[in-house]
């Protein structure tokens, strides 16, 4: 079955005390590199970034890595995602640690783990 990853990436990167918040897209920058070279789950990573983060990220498919930028709020476009996915039959595991989010992507049938699952992955 093909899967997708997508990656709530406010909560990824402020999952990490850096100085992440000194510089939004510079962080989303990094994590889109990061992403690029990982070795995780799925043959599609989505990567939905929201407000100053999305400067650090052009839109589109990077090989397996897809940026998307979240018209309003990244939570509705991590939910768009992840519905859009499992409707095309994909096994969807969503990153973040937003308790509301995850109830709502459980409810499209989207597996949750938390950002440290995906930076033990990153390094």
């Amino acid at each position: 079955m093909r899967s997708t990853l997508v990656v709530d990436a406010a909560n990824v990167v402020g999952a990490r005390p850096d100085g992440w918040w000194k510089d939004r897209a510079g962080a989303a920058r990094r994590l889109h590199e990061e992403l690029l070279v990982a070795d995780v789950p799925g043959d599609e990573v989505v990567l939905v970034l929201e407000g100053g983060a999305k400067a650090g990220v052009k839109p589109g498919r990077d090989a397996h890595v897809r940026t998307v930028h979240a018209p309003k709020d990244g939570d509705s476009a991590i939910l768009a995602e992840a519905r859009r996915a499992a409707e095309q039959g994909r096994e969807v595991t969503v990153v973040t640690a937003d308790r509301a989010l995850a109830a709502n992507v459980g409810g499209v049938g989207a597996r949750v783990v938390g950002p440290s699952w995906l930076l033990d992955r990153l390094a």
